[in-house]
This record gives C-alpha cells, sequence and structure tokens, in this order.
C-alpha cells in the first residue's frame, strides 16, 4: 500500500541522521514496548505481516509524529482490539473490564530458544522459478490497496535478476490472512539513474528481495 511507511527517495524530509551501532534502545519504556509485543505475537493470533500492515495503517499524522516504538504500541492496541484480547474502553481505563480470553503465554525459558529459531517462511517449490540470474525484468506498476513488500520507487522500473533465494510465503496475502501463497524470491539490481533519474549518481545502484508476481520478463 501507498502510506507514510514508503518514503523511500521521498523530498522533504530531511537527512537521515544514523544512530550509533548498537544502540537499541532510547529508553527502558521502548524495552518493555519491544518485549510486549513479541510476548503477545507468540500467542499466534495474527502473522508478522499482519503485525507489519496494521503498522502501515496508522493514519499518516500519526505515524510520521511518532517514535519507532510508538508505532509498535499504537499497532499493537489495534490488533489486540482487533482480535478480541481487549476493548477500546480497557485500553483507555488501563485495566480490565471484562472476563479474559483465555490464552497460553509463553514461559520465560522458551524466549531466548523461539528467538533464535525465529520463523521460517522458506518453503518448498511447486514450480520451477521463471526467472533466472542475468535476466532483465521489470517491476509491475501496481499501488495495491493492502500489504506489499514493493517499494513505491521501484514500481514500474527495469533490473537485472541479481539472485534467486528460493520460494517463501507471499506477505501480500498472509498480511491478510488469504493464505501463505508461496512463490519465488529474487534478488533485483537497480542503477540509480533508472530510479532516481539522470541526476542520480551514476555509480550508485540498489538491490531490492522482489516476489515473483511483482515482475515481468523484458
Amino acid at each position: 500500500m501507498n502510506g507514510p511507511h514508503d518514503l523511500g527517495g521521498a523530498m522533504g524530509f530531511g537527512p537521515v541522521v544514523p544512530e550509533p551501532e548498537g544502540e537499541l534502545f532510547h529508553a527502558d519504556w521502548e524495552k518493555g514496548a519491544f518485549a510486549l509485543t513479541l510476548a503477545i505475537g507468540a500467542l499466534g493470533r495474527w502473522s508478522l505481516d499482519a503485525a507489519r500492515h496494521t503498522r502501515e495503517s496508522i493514519p499518516p499524522a500519526r505515524y510520521l509524529s511518532a517514535s519507532y516504538y510508538e508505532i509498535w504500541l499504537t499497532a499493537l492496541e489495534r490488533l489486540l482490539v482487533a482480535h478480541g484480547l481487549t476493548t477500546e474502553a480497557e485500553l483507555r481505563e488501563g485495566r480490565g473490564l471484562e472476563a479474559p480470553q483465555p490464552v497460553r503465554p509463553i514461559k520465560a525459558e522458551n524466549v531466548l530458544p523461539a528467538l533464535m529459531r525465529g520463523s521460517p517462511y522458506h518453503r518448498p517449490a511447486s514450480t520451477p522459478a521463471r526467472f533466472a540470474v542475468g535476466n532483465r525484468v521489470r517491476t509491475r506498476n501496481e499501488h495495491p490497496t493492502g500489504h506489499t513488500r514493493l517499494p513505491r520507487y521501484a514500481r514500474d522500473k527495469e533490473g537485472v535478476v541479481e539472485a534467486v533465494r528460493g520460494v517463501f510465503v507471499f506477505p501480500d496475502t498472509l498480511a491478510h490472512g488469504q493464505g501463505e501463497a508461496p512463490q519465488w524470491l529474487y534478488t533485483i539490481r537497480f542503477e540509480g539513474r533508472e530510479l532516481w533519474g539522470e541526476a542520480s549518481d551514476p555509480t550508485l545502484a540498489i538491490s531490492i528481495d522482489a516476489w515473483e508476481s511483482y515482475l515481468e520478463p523484458l
């Protein structure tokens, strides 16, 4: 979807200021927000892509004025309400007002193994890959209303297949509860001038990962 999260190449937002390497949190509440999001996500009520889409759906004024973990907390509140784990009234009051749903929380000793294991999204191939390394492709000029991992700046652009990564769950469907729909994933290399025009640095190139349905052959 086209939203405030998709600002690659957009002007008017000031310079990107890198933070010190290894600085993960700026305050203790951010650690709590991170832990809470992971703990509730471990209940399995929604997918990682559904969580991403919920963050992307925050209204632009709120999204652009919020910090990273404020966005996480705002999205978490929306997910909790949408899945019946809390209510708007309980969030306002800061306490439980209704009988809680039965849940099976993750145990402390299982947190680290779960984080190390991650969530494998690789799937077996059911069809041959449509493209090979070195093929020239063009990304589709599509602007879906739902979740997508194809950046706005890289749509309707020509590039070269740099790597064939395998078959992975398709986030555009998983985010909306429409199944995994696994498909081939590729790394596509774009020249800077293809993305940003003739004024771009001629030495610049960018690589992105793109699912097969994002691509057309040239």
